[in-house]
């Protein structure tokens, strides 16, 4: 399940409009799933494999139904679809296997629509899932949330069962879990709270074999924080910078203290990598990270950090979450006047969701703040399912339209760019890497 709609109409409309927007909703719906061709992997040969998405369940009006089974994997807010569709799929006959972040977050949900549930990681559990349907002999629970998976065993996902021409990036994952532990978050510390590298012979391996498929694919590194490791990071880019593709990736503002690594980061490929600053106001960054408020302490270094990264050529796209407790209805005035200030070159602007699974679902569940804490649908970052702590439902929803509105026009885009551009030119650096870098940024 790959499709992401917002609930709120005018921020639909907007995005229909607005180029920054249109663009970012391509981004998410592009990405396949790295879950599911990592289990198909992992897969014997002599059982017949295949991958689909389903972007949206009311296209689907029937199923096919030579499938001994399937596996089905899907964000919290299509979850409810997923399970139709799992439901649809079970009365054809075929057994239905859900896992994922949602399934490991409430397994017992899942299990009303499935014939197993895979909790935690995925490849400690599906070989055994396997011989099980071989035998006809599939159990209910596959629970590996108290096993690591080596990375050293990792298998090559199955890109080859892909359509290189549906999407515009394809992901590669170089390690797994965060240090850090963000009370929002979301992504694979959910899964595996122990952060663990892959062997970077492994990483590109798999972009060689994407390589063959698409010959010159730009590349997602599917990583909670994928320069955390600075070792390993600049081991990886020194490899990487010998294969020719262009990347992106998120990790965090440290970055900019090391020019080594952003010296290897630009001549590897990289075009850009997202950032969460989360919040211009240091106030509201307190308690975000629960080990040692990591996020708070590195406030005072945005700006420079922003201007360092950028000064190599590349574009930094900071992430911004609307609604955090500390933040009133100025707020939105203030990631504005920051994002101008800065010079980012992309922004990503979120509301504040309450993802199953996290610290921030359960203690908003406590203090009685969720509005509905099974409206698993309003989980897209875009839609309001709490209740602020100094604004209204109405206020949050209304100043968010107004700040996408202000920062996704196409002359707040151009204008990003554009200064982008002009800084670049003034940097040093750009001095020695003109020409390489000017015919990239008139191209893309």
């Amino acid at each position: 399940m790959s499709g992401l709609r917002a609930h709120n109409e005018e921020l639909t409309s907007l995005g229909l409009t607005l180029p920054g927007f249109v663009e970012r909703n391509k981004v998410i719906a592009s990405l396949p799933s790295l879950g599911l061709l990592t289990l198909a992997g992992l897969t014997p040969r002599d059982i017949e494999v295949e991958y689909a998405e389903v972007e949206d369940i009311r296209q689907v009006n029937g199923l096919p139904v030579e499938y001994d089974a399937v596996a089905i994997s899907s964000f919290s807010a299509q979850i409810k679809e997923a399970y139709e569709l799992a439901d649809r799929f079970r009365d054809a006959g075929t057994r239905v296997i859900l896992g994922g972040l949602h399934v490991t977050a409430r397994p017992d949900e899942a299990r009303k629509h499935a014939d197993a549930v895979v909790l935690g990681e995925g490849e400690p559990s599906w070989p055994r899932v396997v011989e099980d349907l071989k035998r006809q002999q599939l159990q209910e629970i596959y629970d590996s949330r108290d096993t690591l998976f080596d990375f050293a065993h990792a298998p090559m996902p199955r890109f080859e069962l892909l359509d290189p021409e549906r999407y515009n990036r394809l992901t590669v994952q170089t390690q797994r879990g965060c240090p850090y532990n963000c009370e929002f978050c979301a992504a694979s510390i959910r899964l595996s709270p122990r952060y663990r590298v892959k062997p970077v012979e492994k990483v590109i391996k798999e972009i060689r074999r994407i390589k063959e498929l698409w010959s010159r694919p730009f590349i997602e590194f599917a990583d909670d924080n994928t320069f955390v490791n600075k070792r390993h990071g600049k081991q990886l880019l020194r490899a990487l910078a010998k294969l020719n593709v262009r990347w992106f990736t998120e990790t965090d503002v440290s970055v900019a203290q090391d020019d080594e690594l952003l010296g290897l980061m630009r001549d590897s490929g990289c075009k850009q990598i997202l950032i969460g600053f989360e919040s211009p106001s240091q106030r509201a960054l307190h308690g975000i990270e629960r080990r040692s408020d990591w996020k708070a302490r590195q406030y005072d270094s945005y700006m420079a950090a922003i201007d360092k990264i950028q000064s190599y050529g590349i574009s930094v796209n900071g992430c911004f979450i609307l609604g955090l407790d500390g933040t009133g209805p100025d707020s939105f005035e203030g990631v504005l006047d920051f994002v101008r200030q800065s010079g980012l070159h992309e922004v990503q602007i979120t509301v504040l969701t309450a993802f199953p699974g996290t610290p921030l679902y359960q203690r908003l569940k406590r203090a009685g703040r969720l509005l509905n804490d099974q409206a698993w649908e309003f989980c897209t970052l875009f839609d309001v399912n709490y209740k602020p702590q100094n604004m209204t439902v109405a206020e949050l929803e209304a100043q968010f339209c107004w700040l996408a509105g202000e920062l996704y026009s196409e002359s707040g885009t151009r204008r990003r760019k554009e200064h982008f551009l002009q800084n670049l030119r003034k940097s040093e650096r750009w001095i020695r890497n003109e020409r390489r870098t000017d015919i990239e940024y008139k191209v893309g």
